[in-house]
């Protein structure tokens, strides 16, 4: 795990990001989208990994479709903030760095609200090869973020960055989109769908 300090930690908006989405769920909003393209890519009742999971939207919304679902978030805010959002939700306060090969295998690893661009500085791709350790056979990885507006402190990021950063880490893009309704890739949002290259070991 690493010792630096993250760029959602520099930012510290941990409490206000709970609390919102908290109040959203409380008021009945939909907060499901990208939970809902997630349930597509997968059999019912896979075994997901929600790594960066804030405060648990996502997993609760998978868990009530069926899915068997690991919930791993480093903010001890936002794992306060899920337990009370949905009581009895199971959610580690643990880093996806530290993630190795004996934590999969998982049908889908789910990382999104902007994870990607609050990571350390540098440690991008040390998150990617983390993520794919985990991936079972035919396993596949489910990632957003901002390309443009984005959050304070969040990395500028750039889609080619990203897919050259991707590239390294043993990866290859199975779909692009620019939104979790699947909307044409553009430049203000980023939805990837990737998958183990050809060639690499299920390590």
């Amino acid at each position: 795990m690493t010792t630096r300090r993250t760029r959602w930690q520099e930012a510290g908006n941990s409490g206000n990001y709970g609390k919102r989405f908290a109040e959203l769920v409380s008021a009945g909003e939909d907060v499901d989208g990208e939970a809902r393209l997630a349930d597509t890519l997968l059999p019912r009742g896979a075994r997901v990994l929600d790594a960066g999971a804030g405060m648990g939207r996502v997993t609760a919304a998978l868990l009530r479709r069926g899915h068997d679902v690991v919930a791993i978030e480093p903010d001890e805010a936002l794992v306060r903030q899920a337990r009370e959002t949905y009581p009895g939700l199971s959610i580690e306060e643990r880093d996806i760095l530290g993630l190795g090969p004996g934590d999969g295998p998982f049908d889908l690893v789910v990382c999104v609200g902007n994870v990607m661009v609050y990571l350390a500085e540098g440690t991008e791709r040390a998150a990617l090869r983390a993520m794919r350790s985990v991936l079972g056979e035919n396993g596949r990885i489910l990632i957003g973020f901002h390309l443009q507006d984005r959050p304070p402190h969040a990395h500028a990021y750039t889609a080619a960055e990203f897919e050259t950063d991707l590239a390294a880490a043993g990866l290859r893009v199975d779909l692009r989109a620019g939104t979790y309704q699947l909307h044409p890739a553009n430049d203000a949002y980023g939805v990837w769908v990737l998958s183990r290259a050809p060639g690499e070991a299920s390590s």
